[in-house]
């Protein structure tokens, strides 16, 4: 956690990143990194955003760190499918070992909006999406070596064309 030093943000997020489980996590890879990193990276820049916006950050921040919270519970399904199952595999594991509020529940459930086909409910939620999608984009442009602009055009493609299928 060297890359981010924020006292707060470190109390928030340690109680999850004690859980053996969870650091299962440090060995998947996932989009070029590890799904640990990942899961690290959006509870950081989610918990920045909504502390801005004065929101509940601390269960934003939660939430963020949990939406990937899955480990090989949907490794038997396409691609398509496994995008769409594995909130709630992430919702199901967490729930073992936090006690996801409402809100939470939708953060984790709908971070892969529009993928899955239920939009999110709360701002909080909306935030959580948008933070992992350019966390997404930015760690595989990284892999790719490809600049994080040209990057974000292809992204904003997809977006464009996956809702005008729909």
């Amino acid at each position: 956690m060297s890359n981010y030093t924020d006292e707060e943000f470190e109390r928030i997020v340690s109680p999850i990143l004690e859980i053996e489980e969870f650091n299962r996590l440090k060995f998947i890879t996932h989009h070029g990194i590890t799904r640990f990193d990942h899961s690290v990276r959006v509870a950081y820049f989610s918990y920045k955003v909504s502390k801005a916006l004065k929101l509940d950050y601390k269960e934003v921040t939660e939430a963020a760190l949990l939406h990937d919270f899955f480990l090989d519970e949907v490794n038997h399904e396409s691609r398509v499918e496994r995008l769409r199952h594995h909130p709630e595999c992430a919702v199901k594991n967490a729930s073992k070992y936090v006690d996801l509020t409402e809100k939470q529940k939708d953060i984790i459930k709908t971070h892969m909006f529009p993928v899955t086909f239920a939009p999110p409910k709360y701002l909080e939620s909306w935030i959580v999406d948008l933070v992992d999608d350019f966390a997404a984009v930015y760690e595989s442009c990284y892999r790719m070596k490809m600049e994080f602009r040209s990057a974000m055009f292809l992204f904003m493609f997809f977006v464009v064309n996956f809702v005008k299928m729909r």
